[in-house]
């Protein structure tokens, strides 16, 4: 992918972000502002980032229009990939020779005038550049950081270090991972997924395999080995020897002796190229997460990070904001959220759910996207199809234009075909909470996932099932 125009964002004091809610978004905005800028930015909402950046000083407009131009007073213009190209914001900017880049083209600059370390993949590259982040953080190394979630132990989802690294997640969805030039670079997984750019399987693993020919040269590259599209890519002619990492002993850092820890966490036993290590603890579950802490610690040892403070560094790693994140209990029903909106991640989640809980599970799902409805309603059934209670919120659009036929029937009808004629299709939140509350019973989760609003939800029903069971007792005191 070519940049949109030349930026030099040193020349641009005062910088204008649209679409500055975004996790992306608002972690580059946090990193301009550190870095001296006058940051301003609009969204079509309020959210969880944009209190955040506005906590820092950042001035916020709700709503996108051409009169910030004038509020302002923009130098440079970034826009995520979201925003129409025909916008009237946009349109002005370019009348009145304003330049305008996309955030990859802006976060790339920064990213490559530092030791990067890239991390890509369809799943997983959240938690993995939050791992990686928290490692050189704690060897003292003070990376820059830019991920596409809120780091738990670090309390951001971007920071400006004085050290010469910088770690980032890097973004398939649009191909703008292509302007980025590793140092270290990171390859979790590879899906089929965004088929509003990618039509095809063979187009995401062209682009994959495009990216890691823009690394650095000579430089490593660490790849799941047992994804079945990672290994497709190793052996279509990329440059180098990959670092790999998997079950057993057939790779560079390999898992052996998983235990799912009861009420959550996973330990396992670590091995070296058939060396072992020790072992390996994590407060978060899921087989799906020992892979994401095996190309942490490969990513670790490539940045000259001693495997042994690796591993007491990932005893402490809480995960990433909406990752399997615990939100909270009322009398014995736990309540959990999930950014899951892909079948394998979802497919992840439940597998380290039901390891570390022996519990009846209700799945609110909310759908993301109408494209990818359309194209994995099929999946979505079979992987939701063994859950104990099934409920299912309308589309989350993420501003894509709705396509006739599309909805969220259409994993309900496939869940019905597959046996499961009990899955609840709910109007809204208000009308998904009513049907928890009448099912619910102690002793049982609550798992919301996706990847739109639905995170609103999960606190909505827990703070209900309080309120609820607070009542309940002061009647029975009555």
């Amino acid at each position: 992918m070519e940049a949109e125009t030349f930026i030099d964002i040193e020349n641009h004091k005062n910088i204008h972000l649209m679409g500055i809610g975004g996790a992306g978004m608002s972690g580059l905005a946090l990193l301009l502002n550190a870095m001296g800028h006058n940051v301003s930015g609009c969204d079509a909402e309020n959210s969880f980032y944009v209190e955040k950046v506005r906590r820092k000083g950042v001035e916020i407009s709700m709503g996108h229009h051409k009169a910030h131009l004038d509020h302002y007073k923009p130098e440079l213009i970034i826009h995520t990939s979201a925003i129409a190209q025909d916008h009237p914001e946009l349109i002005e900017a370019r009348r009145r020779g304003i330049p305008v880049a996309r955030r990859a083209e802006v976060l790339s600059l920064i990213f490559n005038s530092h030791k990067g370390v890239g991390v890509a993949g369809t799943h997983g590259k959240t938690t993995t550049s939050s791992m990686i982040s928290l490692l050189s953080e704690l060897a003292g190394m003070d990376p820059t950081v830019a991920i596409g979630g809120e780091i738990s132990d670090i309390g951001c989802n971007a920071k400006l270090g004085k050290g010469e690294y910088m770690v980032a997640e890097l973004d398939e969805s649009d191909g703008s991972f292509e302007l980025f030039s590793p140092e270290v670079t990171v390859i979790t997984n590879i899906d089929w997924d965004h088929v509003d750019h990618y039509p095809t399987y063979a187009s995401v693993t062209e682009a994959f395999l495009r990216y890691t020919r823009g690394r650095k040269r000579g430089t490593p590259l660490i790849a799941c080995g047992e994804d079945a599209g990672v290994r497709e890519l190793l052996t279509s002619g990329i440059d180098g020897e990959a670092v790999t990492y998997g079950w057993g002993f057939g790779w560079n850092w390999g898992a052996t002796d998983v235990k799912h820890q009861s009420g959550g966490g996973v330990r396992y036993a670590l091995n070296r190229n058939g060396y072992p290590l020790g072992d390996v603890h994590l407060e978060i579950s899921g087989e799906h997460n020992v892979l994401n802490s095996l190309a942490a610690l490969a990513a670790a040892e490539a940045m000259g990070i001693s495997t042994e403070s690796s591993r007491k560094s990932l005893e402490i790693f809480k995960g990433a904001k909406r990752r399997m994140q615990y939100i909270g209990e009322a009398e014995g029903i736990i309540v959990y959220d999930d950014y899951g909106h892909h079948p394998r991640e979802i497919a992840a989640t439940l597998s380290a759910m039901n390891a570390a809980f022996h519990r009846r599970l209700h799945v609110v799902f909310q759908p993301h996207r109408y494209t990818r409805t359309q194209a994995l309603y099929r999946d979505f059934a079979s992987t939701l199809r063994h859950v104990d209670k099934i409920y299912i919120l309308p589309i989350y659009s993420a501003d894509e234009t709705p396509i006739s036929g599309v909805s969220s029937f259409l994993i309900a009808d496939e869940l019905n075909a597959l046996g499961r004629s009990d899955a609840v299709v709910c109007g809204d939140f208000q009308e998904a909470a009513e049907q928890i509350y009448d099912a619910v019973k102690p002793g049982d989760m609550v798992l919301t996932i996706g990847a739109g609003s639905i995170e609103r939800l999960s606190r909505q029903i827990l703070q209900h099932l309080r309120d609820k069971l607070h009542g309940d007792a002061e009647a029975i005191g009555a």
